[in-house]
Formats: structure tokens, C-alpha cells, sequence
């Protein structure tokens, strides 16, 4: 008699088919949502954005890099500024690449309100020299929400005008703006959607979804972004990670993520209990957002791996006692900081230009 375990259910591939050779496949791996630096009157640091780049995408393990994503603070840029970015990270990509004889992936965050917008940020990325755009859900569906034909609408909108391929990027079930099972596989159906970034924060589900977006469409990675359920989202069924965490500790996420996908749970295990301690400073039991993406830029800057701290406003630079405290948290698990916390600026330097006959602040 076959049993359930070997034979998955209802018909439907068992977990084990998907996962190996992982390697092999593409789309899967480690994916760093980057980090943005920008000087001290919130400019972008062109050059210690090609060296932040280069320094990531050099390490061993990682498969691409996606700029423009909440990590990199897309909502505080503007759609010239988001291009220019990308072109950039392109650049920091060719010199790593040029340098290690591999091929890693340049990935673009797109957020746009309409299709039409969308689809326009989706040609620039590419012209800039995206290979994938990692497609956000439009956020007035946050407060109004939307039904399911516009929903999946929306990514055959910018399937069929962008050019460029596309990674889902699926926001938690409790908002408005996630997408729901059924949503999901019209969507992996599309030949430009190579990845869902799994953002639904649903632990009881993950397994279930994972099985049945992979019945309709076995060759769409799905990734998990649950920095804060890591290790969990990865064993119980992924085929790689697209984290802001992997862009602050390279070396360790890509032993993370891939110990757990080789099914090395010791191995994984051994990675976490450094991981634990260095997540519990960036996103204090909380999710990834504004907050943990700030600290975790002052926290790579206190190690001396990224050239500023400052995080453009509405957020406001941390405190003293804040960057003090995340460097005591740094150096108490083992990681040296060279950098002094007191050389953190402690505002933002406002540029200002005239509109008209009033003064605007840039």
C-alpha cells in the first residue's frame, strides 16, 4: 500500500520531488535585498553604492541582488532616482562578476499605484539593467482593497508590457493587499513570473501553499522573506531566501539557507545561533520594516562594511544611546565595530531649492 508520505496527496508531487537538485535550478539560492547609502543631505552615494554592491555580490552563494526594495528605502525615492539605482547596482554587479567568473542576477523593485506606471518602471529597470523586477502589489489596496480579477490584472498588466521578468512579491495575508492561494496560481501561470518572494506570514499555511503553487507551476521559485521565521519557512518547503538579512551578513545567510536546503539540519542549526542574536538586534522580535531596515544600516556601518548610516526622512537619525546600544549588542555576541558611534550625523543635512517664489525642501 503507498503511503501518504510517498505519495504526497490528492495527486500532488510529495515535498521531496522539489527538492533536489536545488542547485540546478534557476531562480532559486539567495537573494539580498540591498541596502542604499546616501551622503549626509540624503544624496545617493553613487560610489559606496557600486562598492556595497560589488562587496555582496562577490560572495560566494549569492545568485542576485534586488535594489529598490523596502530594504532600500524604494518609497523615499523617486521613480528617476529608483533608475538611476538600479543602473548602479548593474555596475557594482559587472565588477563582482568580472572579478569571480559568475553571473549573479540584477533584481529591481517596482511600486506603482497603476499598470500603466508600472509598466513604465518595468522598462526602465530593464533598460537600466534589471534581468527581473520584484513587482510590489499597489498600496492603496492596503486601505481599499481589491478584487481578484484586478489583483491578478495587474501582474498580466506588467507581464505583457514590461518585458522583463517577474517576481511576485506577496505581502502578509492580514492586509489587503496579499494574495490569496487561488491568486497566486493564475499568476505562476504567466511565463514572466519566475519567483513569489512569499511574504504571507502565515506559518500554518506555508507548507500547503508551497505544494500547491509548485502542483501548477513546478519551475516559479518560491522564496521565503520571513527573516523573523527563517529557518522554519526554509525546512518546511523553499527554494531559497530574497532577504534584507542577506545583504548585511552574505556569508552567513548563504550557510544558512543553503545548509537548510541541502537538508544539513545541524549545519543550519549551527548557522541560526549566530544568526538568533544578530536578528533580535536588527528587528527586536518584530518584522522586517522602516525601523529594522534603519538599524540594520547603522549596524552595518558599525562594523565598517557600509559608508553611512543615514536613512532619508521621514525617519529620523537614531539616537546616541541607540547606535550605542546596537554596538554594545553587536560587540557582546563577538562582532567588532571600528566605527564610533558619535560620528553618526545627528540630523539630516536639509537641502533646499527655490519653487517659484517659495522655498521647497529637497
Amino acid at each position: 500500500m503507498t503511503t501518504p508520505a510517498s505519495n504526497g496527496h490528492a495527486g500532488r508531487p510529495s515535498l521531496a520531488a522539489h527538492a533536489s537538485p536545488w542547485r540546478n535550478r534557476p531562480w532559486s539560492g539567495v537573494y539580498p535585498a540591498t541596502l542604499c547609502p546616501f551622503h549626509d543631505d540624503e544624496s545617493i552615494d553613487e560610489e559606496g553604492l557600486v562598492a556595497s554592491i560589488e562587496d555582496v555580490a562577490s560572495v560566494p552563494g549569492i545568485e542576485g541582488v534586488v535594489c529598490n526594495g523596502h530594504t532600500g528605502e524604494i518609497m523615499s525615492l523617486d521613480p528617476a532616482e529608483r533608475a538611476h539605482v538600479t543602473k548602479l547596482v548593474a555596475e557594482g554587479v559587472k565588477r563582482a562578476n568580472a572579478k569571480t567568473g559568475r553571473r549573479v542576477k540584477v533584481i529591481s523593485g517596482v511600486s506603482a499605484e497603476g499598470s500603466r506606471e508600472a509598466v513604465d518602471h518595468a522598462i526602465a529597470a530593464r533598460e537600466a539593467g534589471a534581468e527581473a523586477i520584484l513587482l510590489m502589489p499597489p498600496h492603496h489596496w492596503l486601505r481599499f482593497g481589491r478584487s481578484s480579477a484586478t489583483a491578478v490584472g495587474f501582474i498580466e498588466d506588467v507581464a505583457a508590457g514590461g518585458g522583463v521578468s517577474i517576481i511576485v512579491h506577496q505581502y502578509p495575508a492580514w492586509t489587503k493587499a496579499g494574495y490569496t492561494l487561488a491568486e497566486m496560481q493564475e499568476m505562476v501561470k504567466l511565463p514572466e513570473v519566475v519567483m513569489v518572494k512569499m511574504g504571507t506570514r502565515d506559518m500554518a499555511r506555508w507548507r500547503y501553499d508551497y505544494e500547491e503553487l509548485k502542483a501548477v507551476a513546478p519551475h516559479v521559485s518560491i522564496t521565503t522573506c520571513h527573516d523573523e521565521f527563517l529557518l522554519a519557512s526554509l525546512l518546511e518547503g523553499a527554494d531559497g531566501a530574497l532577504i534584507g538579512f542577506a545583504g548585511f551578513v552574505p556569508e552567513l545567510m548563504v550557510e544558512l539557507v543553503h545548509a537548510a536546503l541541502d537538508g544539513d539540519l545541524a549545519r543550519a542549526r549551527k548557522a541560526g545561533d549566530i544568526v538568533a542574536p544578530l536578528a533580535r538586534i536588527v528587528y527586536a522580535f518584530g518584522e522586517p520594516g522602516c525601523g529594522a531596515h534603519q538599524r540594520m544600516k547603522a549596524a552595518k556601518w558599525l562594523l565598517g562594511k557600509f559608508p553611512s548610516p543615514v536613512f532619508r526622512r521621514p525617519l529620523r537619525p537614531l539616537s546616541p544611546e541607540q547606535l550605542a546600544a546596537i554596538r554594545q549588542g553587536l560587540e557582546a555576541i563577538g562582532f567588532a565595530c571600528p566605527v564610533d558611534p558619535a560620528a553618526a550625523p545627528l540630523a539630516v543635512l536639509q537641502r533646499r531649492r527655490p519653487v517659484g517664489d517659495r522655498v521647497a525642501i529637497a
